[in-house]
């Protein structure tokens, strides 16, 4: 049965524990685990919080009866709708607690890296295709050359990699974030999956944001679950980082402590965009961090490792966003500079754009426009910095004017006088300081 939601298929419920392809001491030993720590003995509650079907729960709660390892208690709850109530045995609770000792995992089922393969072909990033209208809803706010998203748009349709170069303050990173947006549909993320009968955490809600209103009560006994309630449905992911990047933050991260692995920043970005903003100011050189991402660009496929050194294939299914102040050529070789597919020069606005940004923002901001101040910044300012401009200029004047007109306690206004103070704060004058 094919389940649509959006333009992504979601991902069918189990209906009977061999659907689960997982080892069945492990399902039995993470739902006990999850009775004895959330003090839970109804059906539908362990349902509900080992994230599986009612009636794959209570295949699993009848195979710990026959273990000796569940015991029913005997009451029929009437606020749950007469369900029969179970509880731990003592044999139950000293394997409950040796188990913990293996592995702190409790709570939802993973699923196997094998099943969640599948459901990341259902949902690739590389099945997208973004229209021009799409991209320029998502870049509203921006103003950019016609020929910049005519660029931008059959990088992002082929889910491959990206470098973005260009000065610092003409919006790379505002366009990384517009691309993340004009993509829209929703996707499948698992709260964990399973490797080698080791539990790896996927679903991070700092960068997985829930769709709203679309969590689904996996023990419901009145209604089916429309997908697989082990998965999260949520918004495309996007991983943005910056300067704090490191090659260890690509691996999988292990918790001695709960014997559990976390999900590496490339892997929860499954899906989505990962962007890698400000290359350059890593402490690991550039050429490092792209060869890093050779095999996953190129293969479509990501290596990680294991505690016990064993290493694994993991798909790669990422668009990858890399924006730089560097000029390429300054940080790459040509053998890395071949693996990104494209490469895209994000150049400060001529002088025309640079009054319409500025008339725009002025408007939106509620600041009157002034000739004689206009003709001021553009005739006697601009030409100290040889007449370059950067979209974040125009914010950064007029944010300047009206916090000087607040504070003076005078209506809105541009005046030559106060583009000379608001210029004062965007650049700071060379000269030597006693120390």
């Amino acid at each position: 049965m094919n389940m649509q939601t959006g333009n992504v298929m979601a991902p069918p419920p189990p209906k009977r524990l061999e659907d689960m392809k997982l080892p069945v001491v492990m399902m039995r030993d993470i739902m006990l685990k999850t009775m004895f720590r959330k003090n839970i003995d109804m059906v539908s509650d362990v349902a509900r919080a080992i994230c599986l079907p009612t009636a794959v729960t209570q295949e699993l709660i009848d195979m710990g009866r026959e273990q000796r390892l569940l015991e029913a208690t005997g009451t029929l709850n009437a606020n749950s709708g007469n369900e029969m109530g179970y509880q731990l045995t003592d044999v139950g609770k000293a394997r409950a607690l040796d188990a913990l000792a293996q592995s702190e995992y409790f709570g939802a089922m993973p699923v196997p890296l094998d099943v969640y393969r599948e459901q990341i072909k259902r949902q690739s990033i590389r099945n997208i295709q973004i229209t021009r209208d799409q991209l320029t809803n998502a870049m509203g706010h921006l103003i950019l050359p016609p020929s910049l998203l005519g660029e931008l748009g059959p990088a992002v349709s082929s889910g491959r990699s990206i470098l973005m170069y260009g000065p610092p303050g003409n919006g790379k990173s505002s366009i990384s974030n517009g691309i993340r947006d004009a993509m829209g549909d929703k996707v499948y993320v698992p709260h964990a999956i399973e490797y080698a009968g080791q539990v790896i955490t996927v679903y991070d809600p700092i960068v997985h944001s829930a769709a709203e209103g679309d969590t689904q009560d996996a023990g419901s006994l009145r209604r089916t679950a429309r997908f697989d309630s082990r998965y999260v449905k949520c918004d495309r992911p996007t991983v943005i980082t910056g300067g704090e990047l490191s090659l260890s933050m690509l691996d999988l991260v292990y918790n001695p402590t709960a014997r559990t692995y976390q999900a590496p920043l490339q892997l929860k970005s499954t899906g989505g965009i990962f962007i890698v903003d400000d290359l350059g100011r890593q402490e690991e050189p550039p050429q490092s961090l792209v060869n890093r991402w050779i095999v996953p660009l190129e293969e479509s496929k990501d290596i990680l490792a294991l505690q016990s050194g064993e290493k694994f294939e993991v798909p790669f299914d990422t668009l990858v966003i890399f924006s730089t102040n560097f000029h390429p050529n300054e940080i790459f070789d040509q053998a890395a500079l071949r693996r990104i597919f494209y490469k895209i020069k994000i150049d400060g606005p001529s002088q025309e754009n640079f009054l319409k940004i500025f008339a725009l923002v002025a408007k939106k901001k509620g600041l009157p426009l002034n000739e004689p101040a206009l003709i001021h910044l553009l005739k006697n300012k601009y030409p100290t910095i040889d007449n370059i401009y950067a979209n974040y200029q125009p914010v950064f004047l007029i944010d300047q004017m009206i916090a000087i007109c607040e504070f003076e306690g005078i209506p809105y206004q541009m005046t030559p006088d106060l583009i000379d103070r608001a210029w004062a704060n965007m650049f700071v004058k060379d000269e030597h300081i006693v120390k």
